[in-house]
C-alpha cells in the first residue's frame, strides 16, 4: 500500500514529469489535428495508407523510439559501439542508416522539432528522477516512460476528440 501511495505521489515529487506528460498530451492533440488534414492532402495510394491507418501507429513507434533512447541511452550506444567494432562493413551500413534517417529528419524540420521535444522533456523527466534518487533498472525505465508517454499522447487524443477541434 504504501509503494503503491509512493508511486501516485511520485509525479508530484518529480514535477518534471508532469512536463513531459503535458508535452506528450501536447502531442497527441497536434497528431489528432494533423491526422485528417494528412489524409486530405494524400494524392497517391501509399500516402494515404501512411496518413491513414498507419498514421497513429508510426507516431506512436517515433515517440517510443525517441524515449527508448533517452531512457537508456549508456546501453544502447554501447551496444552500437560494439557492434561497429566488429566488422568495417556493419560499421558502414551502421552509419549509412544514422545519416539517412538524420537526413529525412532535417528535411520535415517540424517532425525535427517534435522529436527533439520530446528527447528534452523524456531526459529532464530521468534527471528529475535521479535528483530524487530512483534509479530503475534502464529496461524499467524505458518501460515506464514509455507508458507515461503514451499516457499522455492519448489523453491529448481523446481531448482533442471530445472538444470536437476546438484546440487547434
Amino acid at each position: 500500500m504504501k509503494a503503491l501511495f509512493a508511486l501516485l505521489v511520485l509525479p508530484l515529487r518529480a514535477p518534471m514529469l508532469l512536463v513531459l506528460l503535458v508535452v506528450s498530451g501536447y502531442l497527441g492533440l497536434h497528431w489528432a489535428d494533423v491526422a485528417p488534414q494528412l489524409l486530405a492532402q494524400a494524392s497517391n495510394p501509399l500516402q494515404q495508407q501512411l496518413a491513414g491507418p498507419w498514421f497513429w501507429p508510426l507516431q506512436s513507434l517515433q515517440a517510443l523510439a525517441v524515449v527508448v533512447f533517452c531512457a537508456m541511452p549508456d546501453v544502447l550506444l554501447r551496444e552500437l559501439s560494439e557492434l561497429m567494432a566488429a566488422s568495417k562493413a556493419l560499421t558502414l551500413v551502421v552509419t549509412l542508416l544514422i545519416v539517412i534517417t538524420g537526413g529525412l529528419y532535417l528535411l520535415h524540420l517540424a517532425v525535427l522539432s517534435e522529436v527533439l521535444v520530446l528527447a528534452s522533456a523524456v531526459l529532464l523527466a530521468r534527471l528529475d528522477l535521479i535528483r530524487l534518487r530512483i534509479m530503475p533498472a534502464p529496461w524499467l525505465a524505458s518501460l515506464g516512460l514509455s507508458a507515461w508517454v503514451l499516457l499522455g499522447i492519448l489523453v491529448g487524443h481523446q481531448l482533442q476528440h471530445s472538444l470536437g477541434g476546438y484546440l487547434a
